[in-house]
């Protein structure tokens, strides 16, 4: 037991850190509010838990070792990661209404809002490599490879979800300051130029 709640301390503190996700989660908070955000935060989830397989299978060591092949993740990583600002940047200036403080006619569909958690997480290889990093400090090898695997996997997802779903409430809580002052009117260009640095810094940096 104390060996679990060090684990899901250290994945807390790892995934409540600001990053693109939770730039996303926020972002998508204030454009469509906490209940559609949870479509961000499931696809985000689903795409950590694939990632945690991977290492625990192994494969995760396999990219640490092949720089061509981490390369290639991280740059097609960055790449998603400069579209999506450049999505959000051109898109027009959002406008709340007096009574729920969102725009009303801001809206996308579960898929795309699953989509973009989804590949946001997945644009980061560095995350394959924290969890092969990490797990083999909780993985028994005398236990069963079953009961470990859920037992890693699964509270990681709750953690990402729960996360994620922090930042949502956050963003919805914070959009009625949108029309007490200006920022409505740089909200895309900040958002939009924040991924866009994001993802230039990551296929600017070496590992």
């Amino acid at each position: 037991m104390d060996f679990f709640l060090v684990y899901m301390a250290t994945v807390f503190v790892a995934s409540i850190v600001p990053g693109p996700s939770m730039i996303l989660s926020l972002t998508h908070g204030i454009r469509y509010g906490a209940r559609k955000t949870v479509a961000t935060a499931l696809g985000n989830t689903c795409a950590s838990m694939i990632q945690a397989t991977i290492s625990i299978a192994g494969l995760g060591a396999v990219l640490t070792t092949s720089q061509p092949l981490f390369f290639m993740i991280k740059y097609a990583g960055a790449a998603y990661l400069i579209y999506l600002g450049l999505d959000i940047w051109r898109s027009r200036p959002m406008v709340f209404d007096p009574i729920h403080h969102r725009d009303p006619s801001e809206d996308a569909s579960f898929g795309r809002r699953f989509a973009q958690g989804f590949y946001v997480a997945a644009a980061n290889p560095k995350a394959l490599v924290f969890f092969s990093a990490l797990f083999p400090h909780f993985i028994d090898t005398a236990g069963s490879p079953l009961s470990q695997y859920l037992l890693l996997v699964l509270p990681l997802g709750f953690v990402a979800f729960g996360c994620m779903m922090i930042y949502a409430l956050g963003g919805a809580k914070i959009t009625g300051l949108f029309n007490l002052t200006g920022l409505k009117h740089y909200f895309n260009k900040l958002v939009g130029g924040s991924f866009i640095a994001l993802g230039i810094g990551i296929a600017a940096s070496d590992r």
